[in-house]
C-alpha cells in the first residue's frame, strides 16, 4: 500500500521552509500544477555548480529522490539546459532551488 500524497503546492512549500530552517537560501523558481505536478530540485553550490534531484517512489511506493542530471555536478548553464528539456516534456512541474554545498539534501528524503 502506498503513502497518501501531498498536493504538490503543499510539497513545494513545505520543503522550501524545511530547507531554509538552518539559513540557507531555498526558492521556487517555477510553479507547476499545484495538485499533481512533479518536482525537480536543483540543489547549487557558491561555485553555481549543482545537481537535480527528481521525484520517484521505492519498489514499495515510498517516495524517493534521484540525482536526474547525474553524479556529477553541471554548470549553471547545464542545469538550465537540463531543466529546460525536462519542462518541455512536462509542463506541470515545479523547479525549486536549495542551497548546498555539498549537493545533499537540505530536507529529509530518502536519495537513490
Amino acid at each position: 500500500m502506498t503513502a497518501p500524497r501531498l498536493k504538490t503546492d503543499i510539497l513545494a512549500r513545505a520543503l522550501v521552509r524545511e530547507s531554509t530552517r538552518d539559513g540557507r537560501s531555498a526558492m521556487v523558481l517555477r510553479k507547476g500544477d499545484a495538485d499533481a505536478g512533479g518536482i525537480l530540485v536543483v540543489l547549487v553550490n557558491r561555485a553555481g555548480d549543482g545537481v537535480v534531484l527528481s521525484q520517484t517512489r521505492t519498489p514499495d511506493g515510498d517516495p524517493a529522490w534521484i540525482r536526474a542530471s547525474g553524479p556529477t555536478p553541471l554548470n549553471a548553464l547545464d542545469v538550465q539546459a537540463y531543466t529546460d528539456r525536462q519542462l518541455k516534456y512536462d509542463p506541470d512541474l515545479w523547479v525549486l532551488e536549495m542551497e548546498s554545498d555539498d549537493f545533499s539534501p537540505p530536507f529529509q528524503a530518502m536519495l537513490l
